[in-house]
């Protein structure tokens, strides 16, 4: 295990690595979740071994840090992981990036070019949400006050909904983490995600589901140069799903 002090405090961002050249692939997860249990599988298979590859936890996840006085905003995630890759003699990395993490992906691709040369996007938010009461994933945690998530049932609510797999690395991040982080995925980035995709200069891959095809905007993605790559056989966690799959659209994203 490596890690790397991020912020001012002292708080640390953890990964793992699997050794091989230069330049890196990085792996950042979801919301609520970890890098390892979502994405060792594939990082070790035949088609993409042999690269550097680091298996990243963002703060308030995992087995990276959980600061309650971290603002957990997409921009404050994507700082974090600069710093971290930064300390790990990180430059031009391929970065492989799911739901949250492929949002805060693209603001670290804006923020610090120099340290990403390709993005691989895995059913990644591009648009702000909106917050509804009941509803899975980020929508429903960002529908509580923090005071009701921490103290009012929320927690607890979203752990029943949460499901078998989700909460396995859910109950790891902390909940300040996983509620402050959900509420600025839903707010979105300025400008959103979205945008910001659609001007970056590198090579951008985006996989989702093929059952959610067409993805919105998916002309106005691929006239400005992005890929998008739609996975049989899956849903959101396309590479737990069908791994086989995943695994060829990453091996060729990098051709």
């Amino acid at each position: 295990m490596h890690s790397a002090v991020v912020t001012p405090e002292g708080d640390r961002i953890r990964w793992v690595e699997l050794p091989g050249e230069s330049p890196a692939r990085v792996y950042v997860h979801g919301l609520g979740a970890s890098s390892g249990p979502y994405f060792t599988g594939v990082a070790a298979h035949s088609l993409l071994a042999g690269r550097r590859a680091m298996l990243v936890d963002l703060l308030g996840h995992g087995i990276s840090d959980r600061p309650d006085g971290f603002g957990y905003t997409l921009e404050a995630h994507a700082d974090a992981l600069a710093a971290a890759l930064d300390a790990a003699g990180v430059t031009g990395a391929e970065v492989v990036a799911h739901s949250m993490g492929g949002s805060v992906a693209i603001v670290l691709a804006g923020r610090y070019p120099e340290l990403v040369s390709r993005l691989v996007l895995v059913d990644a938010n591009l648009d702000p949400l909106t917050p509804e009461r009941g509803a899975d994933g980020s929508r429903g945690i960002a529908a509580y006050s923090e005071g009701e998530f921490l103290r009012g049932g929320g927690w607890e609510e979203t752990r029943k909904r949460a499901g078998g797999h989700w909460w396995a690395t859910m109950r790891l991040a902390g909940r300040v983490a996983l509620h402050r982080s959900a509420v600025h995925l839903a707010a979105g980035s300025e400008p959103t995600m979205r945008e910001q995709l659609l001007k970056l200069e590198l090579p951008r891959t985006f996989l989702l589901p093929a059952d959610d095809a067409p993805l919105p905007g998916a002309d106005e993605l691929a006239a400005s140069g992005v890929s998008v790559v739609a996975v049989p056989d899956c849903g959101h966690n396309i590479m737990l799903d069908n791994p086989e799959a995943f695994v060829r659209a990453v091996a060729e994203a990098a051709e």
